[in-house]
Formats: structure tokens, C-alpha cells, sequence
């Protein structure tokens, strides 16, 4: 009897959400994932928005509105589901309840969201924390997604390449302006390990996206170390920035 399957017999896996029974490890059932909002059809190709309609016209970027209203520093963006039901708690137990296992789940699905952007062979960079927030959570979610994604696209991970220089207070509950100025050059490129980027096409990781003003300053660092091109991949969109 292969190992697996003995502990399948003792620890039958489990949904990552609601705990149900399922097949495999690292999976969500089948209730779930139907109330998962997936972004599978188009989406903007800014911020990963989904958007009406199945698929973009071929050679045809599709553009929200609210990317045709503001700037944005990256280049192409990528999300795998909306911050919403069953995609919002999946965030939250990640982040805040040590759900490290629902990290390597994402892996799958950030290839197939980001499978355009993944055949520009980039190097994966996750968004740093600063080293008392890690201290204190023990871990970077987005390092861990970073590192999921390499295992299905034998990509290449950077964790190191950018630094977060203070501590920002939490963006939550703050306008769009409010949370760019609380990042304000919060990110940069770090002095000896940045080297990795020059000339290099970076995908930024992330769990989620809300105005972007996190991903925003990343970028500029990203740039700053010679960067080539500079997407973004987040587990989550929040629809609607403000």
C-alpha cells in the first residue's frame, strides 16, 4: 500500500474550506468550488478583473474602466478569483489563520490564470513583508504562493529581491489615495540580492489586490533593479478600487 494512500486511510483529506471529505489533499469539494468565483472567462488585462463575456478578441487587450480611468505601473496583471464568498475566506485563512496548505492548493490555479504571462519564462517575485510583521505571522503568503506557482511552472523564485523598508499599517478601511501614500516608497530594490532582475521579465505574487498601491511601489522597485517587464499574479481581486 503506497504511503499516500495509508494516510488518506488515517486522515482522509479534507475541503480547504468547509472540511467535507474529498479525494485528494489540497482540494476544495465540489460545493465549493462551485461557489468559488473563479475568473475564467475575460478579464482585464490591467488588473484581472473578470468582465462580461467569455473570452478577449484574439490580439486584443481587454481594458476596464476603471484601469481606462487610472494609471497603472505594471504591465499586465492576472487574478485567480474575486475577493468574494468562498475566494474571501480562503484569502483570510491564509493570511490569518496559518492555512499554509491553502497556498500549495493555489499553485494549479495561478498557472492556469497567469499561463500567458508564465511563457515569457519571468522570474517570480513575491511581495516582501517587513521583518516584524513575518516575525510575528511566521510566514509571507505571498512567498509561499510564489513558490506553489514555481512548483507546477518550474519557474524561477526571487524572495529575496525586494525589500520593505517599514512597517505599513494595515490598508484596510482606507481610500485610494490613503493607501498609496501609505506604502510611499515602503518597497525597494534590496541593495544585494536585486541583481536577479536586470533585464529580467518579473511576475509580481501577491494574495490580493485592492487599489493596487501595494503592487504599484513594487513595480517602481522592480523597475529601479533594471527589470525588463513587470506583471502582477494575485490570488484575489477585490472588484471595484476606491
Amino acid at each position: 500500500m503506497r504511503l499516500q494512500t495509508m494516510l488518506h486511510a488515517v486522515f482522509p483529506p479534507e475541503c480547504l474550506n468547509c472540511s467535507a471529505r474529498v479525494e485528494d489533499t489540497f482540494a476544495i469539494c465540489g460545493s465549493c468550488w462551485s461557489d468559488t468565483p473563479f475568473i475564467l472567462g475575460a478579464s482585464c488585462d490591467l488588473c484581472g478583473t473578470g468582465l462580461p463575456g467569455q473570452s478577449a478578441p484574439p490580439d486584443e487587450a481587454l481594458i476596464c474602466a476603471e484601469c481606462q480611468r487610472v494609471p497603472r505601473a505594471w504591465d499586465h496583471a492576472r487574478a485567480v478569483f474575486a475577493y468574494d464568498g468562498v475566494g474571501r475566506r480562503l484569502v483570510l485563512s491564509l493570511k490569518h489563520g496559518d492555512r499554509t496548505d491553502i497556498a500549495r492548493a493555489a499553485g494549479p490555479w495561478m498557472a492556469r490564470a497567469a499561463a500567458d504571462l508564465l511563457a515569457d519564462d519571468p522570474v517570480l517575485v513575491p511581495v516582501p513583508l517587513h521583518w516584524t510583521r513575518l516575525a510575528r505571522r511566521r510566514f509571507n503568503q505571498a512567498a509561499l504562493l510564489a513558490w506553489s506557482l514555481a512548483r507546477e511552472c518550474e519557474a524561477e523564485v526571487a524572495p529575496m529581491a525586494l525589500l520593505r523598508l517599514r512597517p505599513t499599517p494595515s490598508q484596510e478601511g482606507r481610500s485610494r489615495d490613503a493607501r498609496f501614500k501609505n506604502v510611499e516608497e515602503a518597497i525597494i530594490p534590496h541593495p544585494r540580492k536585486a541583481q536577479v532582475l536586470e533585464g529580467r521579465n518579473v511576475l509580481l505574487i501577491d494574495d490580493v489586490m485592492t487599489s493596487g498601491a501595494t503592487f504599484a511601489i513594487a513595480t517602481e522597485a522592480c523597475r529601479q533593479a533594471g527589470a525588463k517587464n513587470v506583471s502582477v499574479l494575485t490570488l484575489a481581486r477585490v472588484g471595484g478600487d476606491t
